[in-house]
């Protein structure tokens, strides 16, 4: 019987520098080691060499462009699995509650390929009220609904699945809220549509992104979402 190597995982993840430069590859773009060193606090050397553990531990993965190497997480799911560990390390809810006020934490960012935050979570609220979504075993299934549309979101024939065989929706786990917002394939398409439309934007704050004037009457006429009641309830 073949054993995980949690310990390298573990070692890898064990490193506040290493920690810090995941973070920022969880926006889902792709970074070279000099940004990632500043990102770090670190040296471009020093990031070298913590690159290199992350990358023998399967987390990340380098390509090489021209004369630059850019480096980016492996795939969607240990973006999952990081986000999911973020909602179980050790935080203090009063800090984020300070943070929140103070306007630290971005009310509605990307979590590599989907959208996360207060506001995706009351997305995600309103998908089961609305019976778009429902609970299965433990994870989502989309159901048919004229919203998905109007959210750039087209269903397969077999909503329990992707071409790939893998889930079309899963559920994630939000670090600063501990309620689930979707991902997946579904949650994928409404980042890429919800760019296209104009209705977010990237912003300075790390993975924040700023809901626009477009956005905010969208969620208001498509979800009925109050965007400031809902981030802030």
């Amino acid at each position: 019987m073949t054993t995980p190597r949690f310990d390298i995982i573990g070692q890898a993840l064990s490193d506040a520098s290493r920690t810090r430069m995941l973070c920022e590859l969880m926006e889902g773009r792709s970074f070279t080691n000099k940004e990632l060193a500043s990102a770090a606090g670190i040296t471009p050397q020093t990031a070298t060499a913590h690159l290199r553990m992350l990358q023998n531990a399967g987390l990340v993965r380098a390509e090489k462009r021209g004369r630059c190497v850019f480096h980016r997480l492996e795939n969607a799911e240990i973006a999952g699995v990081l986000e999911q560990l973020a909602a179980l390390a050790p935080s203090s809810h009063l800090h984020l509650a300070q943070r929140r006020k103070a306007g630290d934490i971005a009310q509605l960012r990307s979590c590599y390929d989907h959208l996360a935050g207060p506001l995706a979570v009351a997305m995600t609220g309103q998908f089961l009220a609305r019976g778009m979504l429902v609970e299965d075993n433990g994870g989502f299934r989309a159901c048919p609904h004229d919203i998905w549309h109007r959210l750039g979101v087209s269903l397969p024939q077999n909503t329990a699945a992707s071409e790939r065989g893998k889930p079309f929706v899963r559920p994630c786990m939000d670090w600063t809220e501990r309620k689930l917002h979707v991902s997946g394939p579904l949650g994928n398409q409404m980042l890429a549509h919800f760019f296209d439309q104009g209705w977010v934007t990237r912003n300075t704050h790390k993975r924040g992104l700023q809901i626009t004037g477009l956005g905010l009457r969208a969620m208001d006429d498509i979800l009925g979402l109050s965007c400031e009641r809902s981030i802030n309830a």
